[in-house]
């Protein structure tokens, strides 16, 4: 037992070396937080489309508001991130402003329009917090170790993707009443933001910001950031949403309506374990190539849903292609960005991708309502392979 405890003391000695406290605290604040996301994140689809009765096309202008709202305030929020040098405080506004939005959710109701608004308000608390979180990573990792930092993150803030539906569905089994997974969610969200005032520290950028947002704009002057940006929108536009690839598995297996908060598991469980490998292999081999196998596990995503083929090779498919793409995107970014122009920077190019994103949830709510789920899957896995094309500019 001892040399056990011995072995293990040395290899958590060995992680805290190699990534930075703030980023180890960072993600456990993204963990808890996650664990409360994802308790409503893993109910919602079902709720407004099996409970409510919202078509495809509804729903996917409502999923369209988990992406497209972070678009109004991501620039803004890291303009001042930016321009004050408090990069903790904008992300903390965004954490309580999402945790205050889980108390929303019971008050809404069975209105689908209320319930928007309260997701609106919610994407706007992420919209503010994910790009000063991702630029105080940035600035507490060595630049060649990024991406093992962001996996270290990501792969914390899986592990609490993975908790979360269990988590609601342990309290849907009690209860029996979506009302009371909001109400748990909200408790865990104030946890986390407790976690986030306590423990994790400022960073400060070496160069001042300016002091208008015209300069992160110019960003796109620059040819390496430029492609980049591209690269991620077009990709964005041919990304079926989360929330449409599960109901697409519950519509080809008839799953009992009970099991459905269980879905995100099998993502959760291969992003979790493929996070921090796949991130230090981007760091030795390049970045470019880890982000195009991550999108050809995308392709093959599409593939098997389009076949009626079986959900335990779509949820891991999926986790890979997460833990081979969202934090080595940021990663790649961060080195190409200015010192006071970082947060700026990389919420310049999560703008983007949001807006993308959102286009895609309503095109393919669309599709699906007028042909068809298949249709659009076809559609889409040509899109990202016309779309890889450009794979060479992530660096």
């Amino acid at each position: 037992m001892y040399i056990a405890d011995v072995k293990s003391g040395v290899k958590m000695s060995r992680l805290s070396l190699a990534v930075p406290a703030n980023v180890l605290a960072l993600g456990a604040v993204s963990l808890v937080t996650d664990v409360s996301s994802e308790m409503v994140t893993a109910i919602l689809p079902f709720y407004l489309v099996l409970s409510l009765g919202l078509s495809p096309l509804a729903f996917g202008l409502v999923d369209g508001l988990f992406f497209g709202v972070t678009a109004v305030v991501r620039l803004a929020g890291a303009h001042l991130a930016d321009r004050l040098q408090r990069p903790k405080l904008v992300a903390g506004l965004g954490y309580a402003l999402s945790a205050a939005c889980r108390l929303g959710l019971p008050a809404a109701g069975g209105s689908a329009a209320l319930v928007g608004a309260v997701v609106a308000a919610d994407r706007t608390g992420k919209g503010l917090r994910t790009a000063p979180r991702d630029a105080l990573i940035t600035l507490s990792a060595d630049p060649g170790r990024l991406g093992q930092a962001f996996g270290v993150h990501r792969a914390m803030d899986t592990a609490g993707a993975f908790l979360g539906p269990l988590v609601a569905f342990a309290v849907l089994g009690a209860s029996g009443a979506y009302d009371a997974v909001f109400v748990v969610s909200f408790a865990v969200a104030v946890l986390g933001v407790l976690i986030f005032v306590l423990y994790v520290r400022d960073r400060r950028e070496s160069a001042p910001a300016p002091a208008s947002i015209r300069p992160a704009l110019a960003l796109l002057g620059e040819t390496r950031f430029r492609r980049l940006c591209l690269t991620a929108c077009g990709l964005g536009l041919v990304t079926v949403s989360d929330a449409f690839v599960y109901l697409l598995v519950q519509h080809n297996a008839g799953l009992a309506t009970e099991h459905l908060p269980l879905l995100p598991l099998g993502t959760a469980a291969a992003y979790l374990l493929l996070a921090v490998p796949l991130g230090r292999l981007a760091d030795r081999v390049g970045r470019g190539p880890m982000f195009v196998l991550g999108h050809l596990a995308l392709v093959a995503v599409y593939g098997v849903l389009a076949a009626s083929g079986p959900f335990w090779v779509v949820l891991p498919l999926l986790g890979l292609f997460y833990a081979a793409t969202d934090g080595v995107l940021m990663a790649a970014a961060g080195p190409l960005l200015p010192p006071g122009l970082r947060t700026s920077g990389l919420a310049l190019l999560q703008t983007g991708q949001a807006v993308a994103r959102m286009v895609s949830s309503i095109l393919y709510g669309a599709a699906w309502a007028a042909f068809g789920p298949v249709p659009g899957l076809v559609a889409m896995g040509v899109g990202v392979v016309a779309c890889l094309s450009l794979w060479k500019v992530v660096r």
